[in-house]
C-alpha cells in the first residue's frame, strides 16, 4: 500500500487569528484525532496534492519535528467559493481499534456484454469500509467476467477481504453494461423486420 509523507509544524495557538495567519501564508491547518490527544499542525499545500487529488487511497505518515504519527486521511474541506483548501482531519492509525474509511472499487475480468458493444458504466467508485489498521487495504475488487449486456454488478459481489465489512447496502449497484442506443435501434429494426415477415406471410395465407 502506498504511503505518503507529510512535513508538519505543530500549532500551539489554536485561536482564529492565528488560523487566518497561517492560511494567509499558504498553510493548510490539520488536526489528528483518534490517538492519545489531538494534534494540531499544519502543513503546505504542495506536499498534500498527491494524497487529496488521486483516485487511489493512500496511508500518511506525519512528520513533526521528532514525533511521527501514521494517519489516514478523514476529510478536506474546501473553500465555497475559491476551492483553495482550508482544513484536513487525519484519524491515527491505533493498533486493534477500528476505523471507518473510503476505499476505490476496481475490476477484474472482461465483461461480454463491453466485447458484444454494449458500455460499462461505474455508479459507485468507493466503497465504505470497517477494519483494524492491520487489515486496511487499498482497493476492493468485483468480478465482471460474466457481465452481460443490460446487467449489473451489486455491492454484494465485491470479493471479501478477511478483517473488511463492507458498510454500504448489499443492493446498491456498482456497475452495468449499458446498451448503446445505436445497437437497440439496430434490435428494434430487426425486430420490426421480423414482424412485417410475419405479417406478409399471414397475409399471403389467408389469400390463399
Amino acid at each position: 500500500m502506498e504511503s505518503i509523507a507529510i512535513q508538519g509544524t505543530k500549532r500551539t495557538d489554536l485561536g482564529k487569528k492565528s488560523t487566518k495567519q497561517a492560511r494567509r501564508t499558504g498553510q493548510i491547518p490539520c488536526v489528528i484525532y483518534g490517538g492519545a490527544q489531538n494534534i494540531h499542525f499544519t502543513t503546505g499545500k504542495m506536499g498534500v496534492r498527491d494524497l487529496i487529488y488521486s483516485p487511489d487511497f493512500k496511508t500518511v505518515d506525519v512528520a513533526l519535528g521528532d514525533q511521527a504519527v501514521k494517519c489516514v486521511l478523514k476529510d478536506v474541506v474546501f473553500h465555497p467559493v475559491t476551492d483553495e483548501i482550508v482544513h484536513m482531519d487525519f484519524m491515527e492509525m491505533v493498533a486493534d481499534r477500528k476505523l471507518k474509511l473510503q476505499v476505490p472499487i476496481r475490476f477484474t475480468g472482461v465483461a461480454p456484454g463491453v466485447k458484444t458493444g454494449g458500455k460499462l458504466v461505474q455508479k459507485l467508485r468507493k466503497a465504505k469500509i470497517k477494519c483494524n489498521a492491520a487489515d486496511i487495504v487499498d482497493s476492493l475488487y468485483v468480478d465482471i467476467s460474466e457481465l452481460e449486456l443490460g446487467s449489473s454488478v451489486r455491492v454484494s459481489d465485491i470479493q471479501s477481504v478477511n478483517g473488511v465489512q463492507v458498510m454500504n447496502a448489499p443492493g446498491i449497484p456498482i456497475a452495468s453494461v449499458e446498451i448503446p442506443r445505436a445497437l437497440k435501434s439496430a434490435d428494434a429494426s430487426d425486430d420490426a423486420t421480423a414482424e412485417d415477415a410475419t405479417a406478409e406471410g399471414a397475409e399471403a395465407a389467408a389469400a390463399e
